[in-house]
């Protein structure tokens, strides 16, 4: 059996590349992932900057195909991560194979970040239904949950249904505080089928247009709803977690919802500026969770 690797097999180039990724992010995630100590750290910003990395991509307003081209060459990367055969030119590989082998992080979820990505790297997006939105959530958001927990120290058995609650009340939170930008974009994340029942089918050619129908803030209700019962299943799996290992996701989840009541607030109607949580807010979340 191999001896698990300590922070000094850890390269130094492999650190500032994940680091300078993660501080260029400008990320609201930084302060929760600064609280960890060292070693859980670096293994954070390994695992976010591979997630901004094939973000980014997805994207990137280039050709489909080149996209779809490169999250392609991104499986066969992290193929050989899992093996402990990292592409030893690249720095960021040297670090998640650091992480992987330190952590424990499952080949199988960064498989899934990057199905998640391949569903955002279409010319257009749009999902039909509510079954197809919760497995975009499960890609995009539960699944960097299920990569983040083990680095976090939270413990296995408890970590699938908080990467679930998690994961899920943050992307739909973001869905619908995002829901004229991705318009903008060619990207409507509202169920195809619920908009329908609220009278707004077929969808447009041009994706603004759905802006100003009615059907929007009835399905951004129904949404929210879904959103509010993902909170409140967080909340009960925090409570019986350990909070030592689980602060940084707790400080994660306290910002976006704290963003998700100003949503509320602010009612469903009101698609364009939406509000956000200013600076002193997520400060003083992060102090009053993060140092329990």
């Amino acid at each position: 059996m191999s001896p698990t690797p300590q922070l000094d097999d850890l390269d130094d180039e492999a650190r500032a590349t994940v680091v300078r990724i993660m501080s260029a992010a400008g990320t609201s995630f930084g302060g929760a992932m600064r609280i960890l100590p060292a070693e859980r750290r670096y293994g954070m910003f390994a695992v976010y900057a591979f997630c901004r990395v094939v973000d980014d991509i997805a994207d990137d307003p280039a050709d489909e195909a080149d996209k779809r081209a490169r999250l392609d060459d991104w499986r066969h990367r992290i193929a050989a991560v899992c093996e402990g055969k990292p592409r030893p030119h690249e720095p960021l590989d040297r670090a998640l194979a650091w992480a992987v082998a330190r952590f424990g992080c499952a080949e199988q979820d960064f498989h899934a970040v990057l199905d998640g990505m391949g569903m955002d790297a279409a010319a257009r997006v749009r999902i039909p239904d509510l079954e197809t939105l919760w497995l975009y959530c499960d890609r995009v958001a539960c699944a960097v949950g299920r990569l983040s927990n083990p680095v976090f120290g939270i413990p296995p058995a408890q970590s699938p249904a908080l990467a679930a609650a998690v994961g899920s009340a943050l992307q739909l939170t973001n869905i619908l505080r995002d829901v004229a930008e991705d318009a903008a974009r060619d990207r409507i994340y509202l169920p195809a089928d619920r908009l329908a029942a609220h009278g707004l089918h077929p969808l447009p050619e041009d994706a603004t247009a759905i802006l100003d129908h009615p059907a929007v803030p009835a399905v951004r209700a129904e949404v929210a709803t879904l959103a509010e019962a993902r909170f409140a299943e967080a909340d009960a799996l925090f409570a019986r977690l350990p909070p030592h290992p689980a602060r940084p996701a707790r400080i994660m989840k306290e910002v976006y919802h704290a963003l998700f009541r100003r949503l509320t607030a602010r009612g469903w109607a009101e698609v364009r500026d939406p509000p956000a949580v200013p600076k002193a807010v997520k400060l003083w979340l992060a102090v009053r969770h993060g140092f329990l």
